[in-house]
């Protein structure tokens, strides 16, 4: 929650800023969001496009700001804004010089992408595969989207973007035996949704293989749908964020072997509205031109075909040789896929302990007289209380022994009590969560 006011925060003073000094700034405001306009919704504030990047820099930062000041020590009459609430008042403040920094920042950086974009696009074959490869190295930062909406939905390539003009030229192309890349070289970059429809499946098949016998069964259970997902429908961050953190090194060979299978693919002469699942590419490609290009595609079908088995020997015999901890192939019984906290755990980047206070003592001492972990049904807190459900009264210990734990009293009715603690009782809130949680 703290994230989620400071990234609002941050928006709402880029959305401010930009609306008095927009022109000054090299942003045009008025324009819709979307598009190559550089613009986006983000809660219903209309604010840059900056993509995770803008939400990861102001999570790390309220992160940094609850690890330093949630446990401060407020004087006893200030201690209301104790806890998140000192940590809220932090990041609001911090926001602020963020989004300065932000706005004078971010335009430069859309700009070099767009000059980027002009580039790749006339960079024929060259170019689908640079365009593919960022492509792909841009999703875990969530940039893609910059890279591929303006093209495809903009007038950057084509009038109407490629997507529309595609759409539009299918009756010529289809009653055209010459070579789609003649008819309509515009639309060669949408090429990323080969490597969802060949590449995917040589992963899993290397992921499946090179995990310990006792646990493939079960790991099929989890790579078939995500598998069909990819093919399908083009969604592949469900398998791609599996060992993306766990193995970063597969993510960079994924994201080269699908600019390679772009370019053996565009070198054939087959162009078209690839960017997606085999859904997509049927939709737009397979079935409207099959009559004409159906022979371009049974060659790009054997090239994928090759490739997904390219995909397979380079995934196995990397895996193998680095010995990287894809699922199935921990010693433990337990294996999901891939996380942020196994990416952390397995590079030894673990948070320190936070050394206990009397806080903690408190928050121990009350969860003690309270019945136990299994006892406390629900908890929150008002200003100076802790409001507690409890499943059975009679597990509660009686009101001295809370005053001498060190609350000040103790309400009780029926199942529900409320353990008057003070102005400290949101951080003494959050430890109780955690010993409960724990």
């Amino acid at each position: 929650m703290e994230a989620l006011v400071g990234y609002l925060s941050f928006n709402y003073f880029v959305s401010a800023i930009l609306g008095a000094w927009g022109p000054e700034l090299g942003v045009d405001f008025a324009a819709e969001p979307g598009g190559a306009s550089g613009l986006a919704l983000v809660a219903g504030i209309k604010t840059l496009d900056m993509g995770m990047v803008g939400a990861l820099v102001v999570s790390g930062i309220v992160i940094a700001l609850h690890d330093r000041f949630f446990d401060t020590r407020l004087p006893e009459w200030l201690g209301v804004f104790s806890g998140s609430t000192f940590v809220y008042m932090l990041s609001f403040c911090a926001m602020l010089p963020l989004a300065d920094v932000a706005v004078l920042v971010w335009p430069r950086i859309q700009a070099g992408m767009c000059l980027l974009q002009a580039a790749i696009v006339g960079a024929g074959t060259l170019g689908v595969g640079a365009f593919v490869f960022l492509e792909r190295v841009l999703i875990p930062f969530g940039l893609h989207h910059l890279l591929y909406a303006p093209a495809y939905y903009d007038n950057v390539v084509v009038g109407g973007g490629i997507y529309a003009a595609w759409a539009n030229a299918l009756p010529q192309l289809a009653a055209s035996t010459a070579p789609l890349k003649e008819l309509a070289p515009w639309a060669a970059i949408t090429a990323t949704g080969w490597s969802k429809l060949f590449g995917t499946p040589g992963i899993a098949a290397a992921m499946y293989v090179t995990a310990r016998p006792q646990n493939r069964r079960r790991l099929l259970a989890l790579l078939v749908p995500a598998t069909l997902t990819a093919v399908l429908c083009g969604v592949t961050e469900p398998l791609e964020f599996t060992f993306l953190f766990v193995a970063p090194p597969l993510f960079v060979m994924h994201a080269a072997l699908a600019a390679l299978l772009s370019m053996a693919i565009n070198l054939l002469g087959v162009v078209g509205v690839f960017s997606g699942g085999l859904i997509e590419m049927s939709s737009f490609n397979f079935v409207p031109l099959a009559a004409t290009h159906g022979g371009s595609y049974l060659a790009a079908l054997g090239v994928g075909v090759c490739f997904a088995l390219l995909y397979f020997v380079t995934f196995r015999a990397l895996i193998l040789h680095f010995d990287f901890l894809t699922p199935g192939r921990g010693v433990g019984p337990e294996f999901e896929l891939g996380s942020k906290g196994a990416f952390r755990s397995l590079h030894g980047m673990e948070q320190p302990a936070v050394p206990s206070d009397d806080r903690d003592e408190l928050a121990a001492r009350l969860l003690e007289l309270l019945g136990g972990p299994q006892n406390v049904e629900d908890v929150s807190c008002c200003a100076t209380r802790l409001r507690v459900s409890v499943a059975d009264p009679a597990l509660v210990a009686a009101d001295d022994e809370f005053v001498r734990a060190g609350a000040v009293g103790v309400m009780r009715r029926g199942q529900a009590l409320q353990v008057v603690v003070g102005l400290s009782v949101a951080t003494v809130l959050e430890r109780l969560c955690d010993l409960i949680e724990g």
